[in-house]
């Protein structure tokens, strides 16, 4: 359930009249304007596809100034609003407003002091309860993470083909992994390798399955933005972390240990690819794209290229999981 708030002109109101009453809320009140010709619209809907309603009202206050739409969700209503069974299955599904996706994603693609410091302390944890083999340390260490954030918003970026926002977000993405990987390099001049450590070592595996936990959790992650149900997000964070195999890959060179190195940092490419992949599928799949007809051809390019980078990608680092020799993978001791 939403509450949509709208200002705009008096000379809007009849377009803005027509836009509500097809639109069909449950109420809505359009008041008398101001001695400034601002008017006011509220309209609730106790459904959640509305993302038509609000791009319609857009449209129809394109030339106001004073325009401004906001968008506030709703948690109960007295008397409880009746079930209506949907008959059409787009309808049925729960899309978060594009509005309200780019402001889930947007803090992704934004470059802050947090951000590093963020990024810098979970390196440290996920780097010391790697060598240590402590899972309750690498877990916290994903969570803290700020690093699923700029994956995110990258594809989310494509599917609206926000070039801006696609820029930010790979910029916060590339420096967050640099960062957590140059910290760890640092990290293992003072700490010595553990190569006893299972949790270490299990980052330098990588196999077909690992290709296929990280489609099923990026198509999570995005299915948990999609929806405006974030919390699944910590979840996801756990299930395909990003920072643990870039701390491990860290830890490997600073020791020496290239080939392990490799084998972290193919662990690392392997989640990214996948993570964005599935994403951008789940954001096509939901019906996200940008709002004008000129926007949506672009941004349908933008997509196409992407796909077809990121399946080229993929593609390569299976080909590398399967040729890869087998002498060069660790022997994993016993988990204790």
């Amino acid at each position: 359930m939403r509450l949509v708030e709208a200002t705009f002109h008096k000379n809007s109101a009849k377009q803005v009249s027509e836009v509500v009453a097809a639109a069909e809320p449950v109420s809505y009140r359009l008041f008398e304007p101001d001695e400034s010709g601002a008017q006011l619209l509220k309209a609730f809907f106790g459904r959640d596809d509305i993302q038509k309603f609000v791009d319609e009202l857009q449209q129809a206050c394109i030339a106001d100034d004073i325009f401004r739409i906001l968008i506030l969700p709703v948690e109960a209503t007295i008397p409880p609003l009746e079930e209506k069974k949907e008959t059409d299955p787009d309808k049925q599904r729960r899309v978060a407003l594009r509005e309200e996706i780019f402001e889930d994603v947007a803090g992704g693609a934004a470059l802050s002091a947090d951000f590093f410091i963020l990024t810098l302390a979970s390196t440290m944890v996920a780097a010391i309860g790697l060598n240590e083999n402590n899972v309750a340390a690498v877990i916290g260490a994903m969570v803290i993470a700020p690093l699923l954030g700029p994956i995110l918003a990258f594809s989310f970026a494509t599917a609206l083909g926000d070039h801006r926002l696609l820029l930010r977000a790979a910029r916060n993405a590339v420096l967050g992994l640099l960062a957590g990987t140059g910290a760890s390099v640092l990290i293992s001049l003072f700490l010595p390798i553990n190569t006893a450590s299972h949790e270490l070592m299990s980052r330098a595996v990588v196999g077909l399955d690992s290709i296929a936990l990280a489609l099923a959790a990026g198509a999570a992650a995005a299915l948990s933005i999609a929806t405006g149900v974030s919390s699944a997000l910590v979840g996801v964070m756990v299930a395909v972390a990003l920072l643990p195999p870039a701390a491990a890959a860290g830890l490997f060179l600073g020791a020496g240990e290239f080939a392990l190195a490799g084998r972290a940092a193919l662990l690392l490419s392997v989640n990214v690819i996948c993570i964005m992949l599935a994403s951008q599928a789940v954001f096509a799949w939901k019906g996200i794209r940008p709002r004008t007809w000129l926007e949506k051809r672009a941004a349908h390019q933008t997509v196409r290229i992407n796909l077809g980078v990121l399946a080229l990608l993929l593609l390569a680092a299976t080909a590398i999981i399967i040729l890869t020799p087998s002498e060069i993978l660790p022997d994993l001791p016993s988990s204790p």
